[in-house]
């Protein structure tokens, strides 16, 4: 079942994603009974006669076409990935990084501008600096949560502000609510898109406070295993984009690529994860391979136990941590003396802060590459997420493309040490964790 654009779909979007959970193991099929999620490992589809390959290629007709573009075990993915965050649509690609390439790219255009929280990933500033700055679109960086910064950036040229739930490395917290109502009480309002990623839909769904796109790494906690890459285009169907035809004419405007569709009017429920699928997807082609997709579906169903845990463990980590003659600083939302504390107590769910923090150890940095070093329980590895515990510098590896002047921006300091708390027992956590500092 693919996502579809047909007069009947825009009718009628329940029964569309009924059939998808169908297939997602959300709701038994009718007539097998069965919910489990199959590997469709195909390439391409057949179509049933001329007048349905014609019709699917020209989008009027609902199904898979080529495996490029839907299949069904992605699509059953992106449906249940749509439940849990509360959207009207979603699409499941390849990794985070292409999510965010085929949202931002669906918008904006050479002389179109951004404006983005300064507490971003060292990969997201990268996508933002150069590929976007290559093509011609201009981002300004203001501080987290800075409203009046915000607003002071926005031009006439502005397409959409940009922010991450909890910040990484920094996990700081984004005050959602509080951006998207500054947003939409501009002149032109503009969308709002949230990375996700570190928080999860189950501690908090930005849908629910009206984001309009939310981005997710499905490599991190929502398959949380680290055994495949994926991300999804989250359209939350909350941001109307035929307020202002010109300005958002990639959906208000009829679409040369699909013989003059307008977006916005063939699938009103959800028109900007269409044109992600029908568009972006199509030309830039990062898809996720059906085998990935069933990983991930399998993630989703153990994600509420996972998550809890990896907060409740990272909770006890940080109070170590905040404890320990050696730590100089600790960050983390759940302690109560934290900056992003009251925020996160006020957004997120089931008193859950996520599994990452970071801390900084007497003898800067060269005391915290041997934390890095001597740690025996964590694995030393660029993710987050995974079941098991995880450690890195990020200033001399996942942020090391930016500059000194830029890890100053981003307020990423030398000493830095991220870790994503695994669900191993706690005690062996803190254990390896203070031999390794006592190291130091």
């Amino acid at each position: 079942m693919a996502f579809e654009l047909n007069p009947e779909f825009a009718q009628d979007v329940e029964k569309h994603f009924n059939t998808l959970q169908i297939h997602a193991g959300l709701a038994p099929d009718p007539v097998t009974g069965s919910a489990a999620l199959p590997i469709y490992a195909s390439a391409a589809f057949e179509f049933k006669d001329a007048a349905d390959g014609a019709g699917k290629f020209a989008l009027t007709v609902p199904g898979n076409v080529y495996g490029r573009l839907t299949n069904t075990t992605t699509d059953s993915v992106a449906a249940r990935l749509a439940a849990i965050e509360g959207a009207a649509g979603a699409v499941a690609v390849a990794s985070g990084h292409a999510a965010e390439i085929l949202a931002l790219t669906n918008l904006v255009g050479a002389g179109d501008e951004i404006v983005a929280s300064d507490s971003l990933y060292g990969g997201t500033w990268n996508i933002f600096l150069h590929t976007l700055g290559d093509l011609g679109v201009k981002t300004t960086f203001v501080e987290n949560n800075d409203i009046d910064a915000f607003v002071a950036a926005t031009t006439p040229k502005t397409k959409l502000w940009y922010v991450e739930t909890i910040g990484n490395p920094l996990v700081d917290v984004a005050d959602v609510p509080a951006i998207v109502e500054a947003a939409n009480s501009l002149p032109s309002p503009v969308p709002v898109f949230v990375d996700n990623t570190f928080a999860t839909p189950y501690i908090y769904r930005p849908a629910d406070d009206g984001a309009a796109v939310v981005i997710e790494s499905l490599t991190k906690w929502i398959n949380g295993h680290g055994n495949t890459l994926g991300g999804a285009v989250i359209d939350t169907g909350k941001f109307d984009w035929k307020q202002d035809p010109d300005k958002w004419s990639t959906l208000a405007k009829p679409d040369p690529s699909y013989h003059g569709l307008v977006f916005a009017d063939a699938a009103p429920a959800a028109p900007f994860s269409t044109r992600v699928l029908a568009n972006k997807l199509r030309d830039f082609g990062p898809t996720l391979s059906p085998y990935a997709a069933q990983l991930i579906g399998i993630g989703i169903e153990d994600l509420s136990l996972r998550v809890q845990r990896h907060s409740d463990n990272a909770l006890a980590v940080a109070k170590f941590l905040e404890a320990n003659p050696k730590v100089t600083w600790v960050r983390y939302a759940g302690l109560e003396n934290d900056p992003s504390h009251d925020t996160a107590k006020r957004l997120f769910h089931h008193d859950a802060y996520g599994g990452a923090l970071v801390f900084g150890v007497k003898g800067g940095r060269e005391a915290g590459l041997k934390v890095v070093d001597n740690v025996k329980l964590f694995t030393h590895l660029a993710n987050v997420g995974d079941a098991k515990s995880l450690i890195i510098h990020p200033a001399s590896t996942t942020h090391s493309q930016l500059t000194a002047e830029q890890l100053q921006e981003a307020h990423l300091s030398e000493d830095l040490i991220r870790l994503s708390v695994g669900i191993e027992d706690v005690d062996d956590i803190i254990a390896d964790l203070d031999q390794a500092i006592a190291k130091a």
